[in-house]
């Protein structure tokens, strides 16, 4: 009796310093969202229908008051460094960053918003290691979502980068309405989830 061999998967097989940001936007096949931490692909479970109104919503409410020189955009990766490019949920971008309709990333430097929506597959990375990493990188605003109460509303817990320290203190925790002067005049309904 002679054993089967086994089946050979389709799975990538990491290098042996993990991949890097050029392996992340160039790899085929990889599912969508598939994000770069610290050297490691991580893979996104599907999300539910309250992340898919919460980021509509606000990428809605920025998008009506963005100035000219900045751009509002959902899912796209973040080229923080060799080994690492998150992809936020929501970015603001300098304007200059958008160089065509076929562009997947942006530099970090060009990033002056990441919005997380924190799921259940994403807490520790949506709570920790991300906003660490992109306080690190510079990024000046940093915005946490999360689903709270009986009615499933999300709450905005709002961060500004200390620079001299480079990370983040809140500043604001929003429930019903997102009012806020930086980094541009913003005032969004939050409410507007129960009409998608």
């Amino acid at each position: 009796m002679t054993a089967e061999p086994l089946p050979t998967s389709s799975w990538p097989v990491p290098p042996q310093d993990g991949y890097t940001v050029d392996d992340l936007l160039t790899l085929p096949d990889l599912p969508p969202h598939t994000e770069l931490i610290d050297g490691s692909l991580v893979f996104v479970s599907p999300q539910r229908s309250f992340h898919s109104i919460v980021i509509d919503v606000l990428v809605n409410g920025l998008r009506r008051t963005a100035p000219n020189e900045l751009r509002v955009r959902r899912e796209m990766t973040v080229v923080i460094d060799k080994r690492n490019g998150p992809e936020p949920d929501i970015a603001v971008v300098r304007a200059g960053a958008v160089r065509s309709h076929s562009q997947t990333s942006f530099e970090v430097g060009d990033v002056v918003l990441a919005v997380e929506v924190v799921s259940p597959d994403s807490e520790a990375r949506d709570r920790d290691t991300k906003p660490h990493k992109y306080a690190k990188a510079g990024i000046p605003h940093f915005w946490r979502v999360e689903m709270a109460g009986a009615d499933e509303h999300p709450v905005v817990h709002v961060f500004e980068l200390d620079p001299e320290s480079r990370t983040y203190r809140l500043t604001g925790i929003h429930h019903d309405r997102l009012k806020l002067p930086a980094p541009y005049t913003i005032d969004i309904d939050l409410g507007e989830i129960d009409h998608l």
